[in-house]
């Protein structure tokens, strides 16, 4: 008998902010698929739907092309914790199988998180369109599990590039492609070629080099590695994604559609973001649609090569990560001057304008403008919408209605919170 997937959002997605503030917790990448992608490659199910936050519904739907917050699911229903790492192994198959052998219904916990719960029955009653709280599934027994990893921080994600994305099955065994028709030109190397994928249209440019000795290396669709570009696996490049000429890429993520330069190490640059330059990012994020300016570098490593703290937005306070390496995490729509520099450890929120010598604030909040010198002001939401429906344009996207709202939601929140 049929059942249904449904992926959501719990309370603790707050604690990853900024990056959720424009899209449901499962849209963040890890490695090259997004949660959401790893839960239905891993799962595998008949048909899916999703939860989210009321501000981020709308982007959830255009994302993914998937109901979004039904009011009611007739046949079984298996829902999903979309901060968790859908992995194959045992849970996995343990939680699978509830739903394809129709077993009672009951909710997968572990520590105290739901991770999953099996509704035989479906669901009779609408998702709510807040963040869901545990009480929502309270009256299901319990079934106790252990081993599945949930992103509960953000220094979670770079712990997993350091950890697990040189073996990570869901990026590199779906990244199958044609070779022969792929360009590979005269005079590039490529080392440990057994490890190296190069997908349909994929360009490797005369001088570029890939070594895949230490992890393997992928290139997807139409995607470009320009001259003398260095890439040192594990690396995974996008659809159409861009590696400038004389870049130095080793352990990275280059989303769909980045173009990406300088040297960048343990980082994930989620799609349509712009580092053309040199400069240097290492264990850090960055959102979707920012532009880093030239020579824009983040520090790793603390001069005193201590542990690094991280502001986390929902307590209002750094927070010890337990981390030598941790560099910057920015929101969308961000952009940089020429010359920008940020400190070990450093948060910064969606819609910025930054620029000015010296280290900006490790907490920076959304929709702010300015510099280290001058302080900082809010950037205008009427400015901040031209800004990214220019920046859009250039791509041959548009800013929609969907993410107008998300950003006009976050600066009201952002300009309440000031005021309060």
């Amino acid at each position: 008998m049929s059942w249904k997937l449904c992926v959501f959002e719990d309370q603790e997605t707050v604690h990853l902010a900024p990056l959720v503030h424009t899209r449901p917790v499962y849209d963040l990448r890890l490695g090259l698929p997004t949660l959401l992608e790893r839960a239905l490659w891993a799962l595998r199910p008949p048909a899916a739907c999703l939860h989210a936050r009321a501000t981020v519904a709308p982007v959830a739907a255009r994302l993914y092309g998937l109901p979004v917050n039904p009011a009611q699911v007739e046949g079984g229903l298996l829902l999903w914790n979309g901060r968790a790492l859908a992995e194959p192994g045992e849970v996995l198959t343990r939680i699978r199988r509830a739903a394809t052998d129709r077993e009672p219904p009951r909710r997968f916990v572990q520590d105290g998180v739901t991770v999953a719960a099996w509704l035989p029955e479906g669901l009779a009653r609408p998702l709510p369109d807040t963040l869901l709280a545990e009480s929502f599934l309270d009256e299901l027994p319990e079934e106790q599990v252990e081993g599945v990893r949930l992103i509960g921080r953000l220094w979670h994600l770079i712990d997993w590039m350091e950890r697990d994305f040189a073996a990570d099955p869901a990026t590199w065994e779906r990244s199958e492609g044609a070779e022969d028709q792929a360009v590979v030109q005269p005079g590039a190397v490529l080392v440990a070629r057994e490890r190296i994928r190069l997908a349909p249209g994929a360009t490797i440019r005369a001088g570029a080099i890939l070594n895949a000795s230490d992890g393997p290396i992928y290139v997807g669709p139409g995607a470009v590695v320009s001259e003398g570009a260095v890439l040192v696996g594990p690396v995974a490049v996008g659809e159409r994604a861009e590696v400038r000429v004389g870049a130095h890429l080793r352990n990275c993520v280059v989303g769909p559609g980045v173009k990406l330069g300088g040297e960048v190490h343990t980082t994930i640059v989620h799609s349509y973001s712009n580092k053309a330059h040199d400069g240097f990012l290492g264990h850090a994020y960055i959102g979707r649609w920012c532009n880093l300016g030239a020579g824009t570098t983040c520090s790793n490593l603390r001069n005193d090569y201590g542990p690094v703290t991280l502001y986390n937005e929902a307590l209002g306070a750094f927070e010890q990560t337990g981390r030598q390496f941790l560099g910057l995490f920015m929101g969308d729509h961000t952009k940089t001057s020429i010359g920008t520099t940020f400190n070990t450890g450093t948060v910064v929120g969606v819609s910025c304008n930054l620029y000015g010598p010296g280290f900006h604030a490790r907490y920076v909040p959304s929709f702010s403008w300015g510099s280290p010198a001058d302080g900082y002001v809010p950037f205008r939401l009427e400015k901040a919408l031209r800004v990214a429906e220019a920046v859009m344009a250039r791509r041959g996207h548009v800013l929609d209605e969907a993410e107008r709202a998300v950003l006009a939601a976050l600066f009201e929140q952002v300009h309440a919170t000031s005021a309060g």
